[in-house]
């Protein structure tokens, strides 16, 4: 568990999934994602996103953001790879956290064997990728005009982190 400045990085647990849901419905909208995640049921959001998939800061018992990681596929191949996308409450931006939890799952991933992140950002969200190159992700890729959000096209830019032992 890392401590940094006034909150906590753990591991998610159970009794996280409501807190959760709740970042999600507050943080993601049409400027960073394609399809907001909006959950029907708290047991839908735990068949997708199950305790221990995702590293979580807590400031006196409330969560301030969180990065989820999972593998991109099923195959055996590709089980040293994670893919992660990280959300951050608005009261705690620019105060680390978001820094924090990316230290830490660089971390995370290391014990773990992992030896490549990759995530996903729309071309609509300049501060992310800005965010994504200082914390040292690389563009691998860009599907040009692979989404139409609010009359526009938008870029889906693959980017990417190896994780050196």
């Amino acid at each position: 568990m890392l401590t940094s400045h006034t909150y906590k990085i753990r591991v998610s647990e159970m009794k996280d999934a409501n807190e959760l849901m709740e970042l999600d419905m507050l943080v993601w909208n049409a400027c960073n994602s394609p399809a907001p995640m909006q959950w029907r049921s708290r047991q839908q959001y735990l068949q997708y996103c199950p305790p221990g998939n995702q590293l979580i800061a807590v400031q006196e018992n409330r969560v301030c953001g969180y990065v989820g990681f999972h593998p991109p596929t099923g195959m055996p191949v590709n089980r040293h790879v994670y893919e992660i996308h990280i959300a951050v409450h608005p009261e705690f931006r620019r105060s680390g956290v978001a820094t924090a939890l990316m230290k830490a799952m660089k971390q995370h991933a290391l014990e773990q064997g992992i030896r490549k992140l990759r995530l996903r950002v729309l071309s609509s969200n300049p501060g992310a990728v800005a965010f994504y190159e200082q914390c040292g992700f690389i563009t691998e890729g860009r599907l040009v005009s692979e989404f139409r959000i609010g009359g526009k096209d938008v870029d889906d830019i693959l980017m990417a982190y190896f994780i050196q032992a």
